[in-house]
C-alpha cells in the first residue's frame, strides 16, 4: 500500500519563490534537460544564487559560467530549492543528499516512476521526503514558474514557449503538456501570471497542498486548474471549499470518460475517480467548471480584470447587426438577459443617436459609428440601474472604428463599476487594437459566445460568493 501523508506542508513558498537554486543534472550539453533548465534561469534573469550540480564535473569546473559541484553536499551554503533532472534510478541518492544538505524544497522533473508502473521507486522517494520533512513537487512534472521571482524550473526553452507577464492568475496543471501549451497561449492573452505549478504524480506535494498555498497567496487573484485526479478526497473537499470562498477557481477535469480515467492513470498515476463525485465537490465549492481548454483562458481574463456582479442583465452594443444577433443567441443560451431600459434611458438614447438607430437591445448604433457615438451611448446606459454588465461589440473593419475607439472603450471600462467585455473579430488591424484594450485590463473575445460564457461564469461565481457572505 502506498504511504499516505503523515504531516501537512504548511509552506511550499521556498519552492515557489526561492532565493537560491541548485540544479542537479545541469550540463553544458544543449540536448540535456539540465542544460535547458539552467539556461532558462539565466535567460529570464533569476536574481538569486544558481548552483549547477553534475557528478561528472571536474574540480573547479564551471557550467555556463557558474561554479559547478559534484554533489549538492559540496555547496556548503543554504539552498531553498533543488531541481532534480537526472534518470529516475539516480533520483533517490540525489534526494537523500538534498535532505542531508537541509534543502527547503525540491522539484523532481524526472519521469519513470509510478506513471510507468515503477511504484516501488516512487514509494522510496516519498519515504526520503518524510524522513527529512522536505517537500517535493513531482516527479514527472515541469515544476514551477514565478514571473516575479523569475523562478523557472521548466525544461522548455524560452525560444519555444513565451513566458507570460506578471499578473494575478495562478495556473496549476497536473499535466505538463496541458500546462506548457496553455501557458504558451496565456502569453498571447491580455492577462498576466502570478504562478505556474505543474506537479505531475503528486507523490508528496499534491493538489491539497497547492490549493492551500494559493488560497492564502496575496498575489493570486484567480486560480486556473487542470486536474486529473485527487489522492486525499476528504482533505481536498475541505480546502476546495475554503479556497472557493476566498477567490475564483476555474477548473477543467481530465478523465471524465472511462477511457480518460485509464489514460489519466497511465499519464500521472492519478486516481481519476467518479466524474459525478468531482462535479458535486466543484459545485459545492463554487468552482467554475470549464468544458474545454479555451474556457480556462476566457474565464481567467474576466475574473482577473472585472468586478463581481450578481445581476444577469447585459447591455449589448454593436456596430454590426449580425454580431448583435449572435450575441443575443449567446446570452440567452447561457441564461443571461437583456435589461429592460428605463424610459429616461430610452429618451436620452433617442436624443443622442441618429434616426437610423433602433433604440432596443441589442443596440445597433450603425456600421459608421465612431468613438463619440459609442461613448455617448455607453455613458447613458451606465446610468441605468437595470444594466448589470456590458457586452460591447467593436468591429474595426468599419470606417469609424479606429485607435480612438479602442482608447475610448478602454477608458470607459477602467472607470466602470460594472463588468465590461468586448467582442472584436478580425486579423492584424483588429488585433493591434484588441491588444491596446487588453493592456488596459479589458477582456476581449473573438466571438460573442466566448464573451457570453465568460460573463455567465462571472455571474455564477458572484452569486455563490454573495450567498456565502450573506
Amino acid at each position: 500500500m502506498k504511504p499516505q501523508h503523515q504531516y501537512r506542508y504548511q509552506d511550499i513558498n521556498p519552492i515557489i519563490n526561492p532565493k537560491s537554486v541548485a540544479i542537479i543534472g545541469a550540463s553544458d550539453k544543449p540536448e540535456k534537460v539540465g542544460h535547458v533548465i539552467l539556461k532558462n534561469y539565466v535567460d529570464v534573469g533569476f536574481q538569486g544564487q544558481l548552483y549547477p550540480v553534475n557528478i561528472n564535473t571536474e574540480p573547479n569546473g564551471k557550467i555556463m559560467g557558474h561554479t559547478a559541484y559534484r554533489s549538492i553536499l559540496d555547496i556548503k551554503k543554504p539552498i531553498d530549492l533543488a531541481v532534480i533532472a537526472i534518470p529516475a534510478e539516480l533520483v533517490p541518492k540525489a534526494l537523500e543528499e538534498c535532505g542531508k544538505a537541509k534543502v527547503s524544497g525540491v522539484v523532481i522533473v524526472s519521469g519513470g516512476f509510478a506513471e510507468v508502473g515503477n511504484q516501488k521507486l516512487e514509494d522510496r522517494i516519498a519515504e526520503i521526503s518524510r524522513k527529512y520533512r522536505m517537500p517535493f513537487i513531482g516527479p514527472n512534472c515541469l515544476g514551477v514558474m514565478d514571473p516575479r521571482s523569475r523562478n523557472d524550473t521548466l525544461f522548455l526553452p524560452t525560444s519555444k514557449i513565451d513566458r507570460p507577464k506578471i499578473g494575478g492568475v495562478s495556473f496549476v496543471s497536473q499535466s505538463g503538456s496541458v500546462g506548457s501549451s496553455t501557458l504558451d497561449l496565456i502569453s498571447g492573452e491580455g492577462f498576466g501570471l502570478a504562478h505556474f505549478i505543474s506537479y505531475g504524480n503528486a507523490t508528496v506535494v499534491d493538489e491539497v497542498d497547492i490549493l492551500n498555498y494559493l488560497a492564502d497567496d496575496p498575489e493570486t487573484k484567480v486560480i486556473v486548474y487542470y486536474l486529473e485526479g485527487v489522492k486525499r478526497g476528504k482533505e481536498f473537499m475541505e480546502v476546495a471549499k475554503r479556497t472557493g470562498n476566498k477567490k475564483p477557481v476555474v477548473i477543467i477535469k481530465g478523465g471524465r470518460s472511462p477511457a480518460g480515467v485509464s489514460a489519466a492513470h497511465s499519464h500521472t498515476a492519478s486516481l481519476a475517480g467518479s466524474a459525478e463525485a468531482y462535479e458535486a465537490v466543484f459545485r459545492q465549492s463554487g468552482f467554475i467548471v470549464a468544458e474545454e481548454l479555451d474556457d480556462l483562458l476566457y474565464f481567467a481574463k474576466i475574473f482577473e480584470t472585472q468586478p463581481l456582479t450578481t445581476g444577469n442583465h447585459i447591455a449589448v452594443m454593436t456596430n454590426g447587426g449580425g454580431h448583435g444577433v449572435l450575441a443575443t443567441d449567446a446570452l440567452y443560451l447561457t441564461g443571461l438577459q437583456f435589461p429592460k431600459l428605463e424610459p429616461s434611458t430610452e429618451k436620452a438614447l433617442r436624443k443622442a443617436m441618429p434616426p437610423i438607430v433602433n433604440i432596443a437591445m441589442p443596440l445597433d448604433i450603425g456600421g459608421e459609428a465612431d468613438a463619440q457615438r459609442y461613448i455617448n451611448a455607453l455613458e447613458i446606459l451606465a446610468k441605468d440601474p437595470n444594466v448589470d454588465a456590458f457586452l460591447i461589440i467593436a468591429l474595426f473593419q468599419t470606417p469609424g472604428a479606429d485607435e480612438k475607439l479602442a482608447n475610448t472603450i478602454a477608458q470607459f471600462a477602467s472607470n466602470s463599476k460594472k463588468p465590461v467585455v468586448v467582442v472584436s473579430t478580425g486579423s492584424t488591424y483588429t488585433r493591434s487594437h484588441t491588444a491596446l484594450m487588453e493592456a488596459a485590463g479589458v477582456p476581449v473575445y473573438d466571438d460573442p459566445v466566448a464573451a457570453a460564457r465568460s460573463l455567465a461564469a462571472l455571474i455564477k461565481y458572484s452569486k455563490f460568493r454573495n450567498k456565502m457572505i450573506v
